[in-house]
């Protein structure tokens, strides 16, 4: 035997060992990621998304988690067996889990403020098994007690009263102390972000300057402990409102001319708020190349029934979801999760991953509200306790209980798994299912007050795979004999659809309108030529019709401002070929933070000028100014609306009605 040749063969035959003990591993491990290349038969569509890295974040945050489970919240395996959520997520293809940490969510008495009641012991039991199941870990700090997000960054009780420096000492102290005790524990952390959907305050402060200092404290605090530990953590800051393109840029100066140091920009992406997943591609691209920077989709989620789980009421409803992009069934979320995705991996390399938002808010134990709200009080399993009312009197101390997300969960109201949860393994070779009807297409007709009315005898049939067909449909009668043609309002028609045996559940909105000489009344139309806007001196950073349903009275669209300066712009339409005779107008508006405002709507005719006075007070508290008995003798009227505020007011304005008076 020559004796070099059986050396090499020797020593080929260790190499070969060698490689298939570390590689058939690392396969089995992540197995749940790595399925091969054909689609796999499942039980929902799901499209491969071509070229994804195995590294591409595949996130969820579950932060309620333990609040849950301690309420009596059991979770199951896809075989029904009680299984670790933990593990039930990183065999459905997650690979990392995000877990938010507040400062002080507590009373004197050590009552829980609810929500989780996310503290660091908290933080550090998610994170511990998280790592036990091979995640890694986001980090995510409000520098706050409670919730923060657009609408409220309060400051922690503890740092009430300190000027900017000390307050930067101590946000420093805090991160830097608490990321050690999680790594202490031995909790694999792979990124921190540094405060959540930061949007012009954080912590209370409310100017740039300061803003900025407490990030560059806290990105300081990460460095140091990561650098200690000889760990590779990324530093994240997080922003809402993508539709909002301007303000991103914005952002993207503000933290490079502050020195802010910082490797991830994050997004939240809710597709009934944030406008389309083109915008989101092309907005964090811009952000990528512009600033050098990794971005990701740290918040997304969407709803897969309009069922209420604990009698709370749910953020999506049959109501605000009529006129969604995806229906509101299993395979609508999946593919709403699974077109996230591609939408951040479509920008690249720096497109990082997503993030689910709480997929495991699911309700708690009980017959009855009652029953429920014992348990959020203990556990702080509901979205906020009465104990919040301390720290957060005008929105938890009066609407605190359950969890408005249960029907945006991807596990069932038992702790089941959802097929849709398996998009993140599937987005690797895509799945098929068999074919049927998903849902019908809502119907929506707008008739003006006393004219009849025609419902479809055919709708559009949504199938799971992508398909359309018109189907025949049977509408309730009692439904219709409430419909009063001559009373203006919104009515619901349920009906039925037959398809291959398989009953399937129709809805129609019937609205009852003034009649209306206004054209593109809503801004629904692409054709704006109608309108006149003035912008004056330019002053208003953001104005011009937006798609955004949460923003619009009626539809998709709204006109929408908002402004960094002043906000002062006018919005006209001349209306010709009337008959003489007495005319009402109106519209509707919505918005906040409009100090020092002067805004009122107007109409002009035969040289009279109607006007009256109106003004916002918080989103979605829709106004409806009105002007009555306007005369047009000479045939035509201009009708408008001119807002005035101090910067930073927004709002939108929908719904313009010129209506004869009867």
């Amino acid at each position: 035997m020559n004796k070099k040749r059986g050396f090499i063969g020797l020593s080929l035959g260790v190499i070969f060992v060698i490689v298939v003990l570390l590689i058939v591993p690392y396969i089995k491990s992540n197995k749940s990621v790595i399925s091969g290349y054909k689609p796999v038969k499942a039980d929902i569509f799901v499209d491969k998304i071509e070229g994804l890295d195995t590294d591409f974040i595949r996130g969820v945050d579950v932060s309620s988690v333990i609040a849950l489970e301690e309420s009596g919240v059991r979770f199951y395996n896809e075989k029904g067996k009680e299984e670790d959520i933990f593990r039930t997520l990183y065999q459905a293809g997650v690979n990392y889990v995000r877990v938010r940490i507040w400062n002080d969510p507590y009373d004197k008495d050590g009552n829980g403020y609810g929500g989780g009641n996310n503290d660091l012991e908290k933080a550090i039991e998610i994170g511990k098994r998280a790592t036990k199941n091979k995640m890694r870990v986001l980090v995510d700090y409000h520098y706050s007690d409670f919730w923060a997000d657009p609408s409220k960054q309060m400051v922690p009780k503890a740092w009430k009263g300190l000027d900017i420096k000390a307050k930067a000492e101590a946000l420093y102290e805090f991160t830097r102390s608490s990321l050690e005790s999680l790594l202490d524990a031995g909790v694999d952390v792979g990124m921190v972000q540094v405060g959540n959907e930061t949007a012009g305050i954080l912590s209370g402060e409310n100017n740039w300057k300061d803003i900025s200092e407490l990030l560059k404290y806290g990105s300081r605090a990460i460095r140091e402990v990561s650098e200690e530990n000889k760990k590779d953590i990324l530093v994240a800051v997080h922003f809402t409102n993508p539709e909002n393109a301007k303000n991103y840029q914005r952002y993207g100066m503000i933290l490079e001319n502050f020195d802010v140091d910082y490797d991830v920009f994050a997004s939240s992406y809710y597709p009934y708020w944030h406008g389309t997943l083109e915008n989101l591609t092309h907005v964090l691209t811009d952000i990528a190349n512009e600033f050098n920077k990794k971005v990701m989709v740290a918040e997304t989620s969407y709803a897969y029934t309009y069922d209420d789980g604990d009698d709370h009421g749910n953020t999506i409803s049959e109501e605000s979801a009529f006129t969604l992009d995806y229906p509101i069934t299993v395979q609508g979320q999946a593919t709403a999760l699974r077109d996230v995705m591609e939408a951040v991996a479509n920008i690249g390399e720096a497109g990082l991953g997503v993030f689910y938002w709480e997929p495991a808010w699911i309700p708690v134990p009980g017959e009855s509200w009652e029953d429920r709200s014992i348990l959020w009080e203990k556990y702080g399993s509901g979205w906020a306790s009465s104990y919040a009312t301390e720290y957060d009197p005008e929105d938890a101390g009066v609407y605190y209980g359950g969890s408005a997300w249960d029907n945006q969960g991807l596990f069932d109201f038992e702790g089941h798994p959802l097929a849709s949860l398996n998009v993140f393994k599937y987005v690797y070779s895509g799945s098929e299912a068999t074919v049927k009807v998903d849902a019908l297409d809502n119907v929506i007709i707008r008739v003006r007050k006393g004219d009849d009315y025609i419902l479809p005898n055919r709708v559009l049939a949504l199938f799971n795979d992508k398909t359309q067909k018109d189907i025949e449909v049977q509408w309730s009668g009692d439904d219709i004999a409430l419909i009063d043609k001559d009373v203006i309002g919104e009515y619901l028609v349920n009906g039925q659809a037959i398809y291959n045996e398989e009953i399937i559940q129709a809805k129609a909105k019937i609205i009852v309108m003034e009649q209306n000489y206004v054209e593109n009344y809503s801004f629904e139309d692409d054709d704006m030529s109608m309108w006149t806007i003035t912008n004056t001196d330019d002053v208003t950073t953001e104005l011009g019709v937006q798609d955004k349903i949460s923003d619009a009275k009626t539809g998709r669209k709204s006109l929408h401002f908002y402004s960094t300066g002043a906000v002062d712009f006018k919005v006209e339409q001349e209306i010709v070929n009337l008959k003489p005779g007495l005319y009402n107008f109106a519209l509707s508006l919505q918005g906040g933070d409009a100090n020092n405002s002067d805004m009122f709507i107007y109409a002009i005719a035969d040289g009279v000028t109607y006007t009256i006075e109106t003004t916002v007070d918080g989103w979605n508290n829709w106004k409806n100014p009105r002007i009555d008995n306007i005369n047009v003798e000479g045939g035509s009227v201009i009708i408008g609306a001119s807002i005035k505020c101090d910067p930073k007011g927004w709002g939108t304005l929908d719904d313009f009605i010129l209506s004869p008076v009867e």
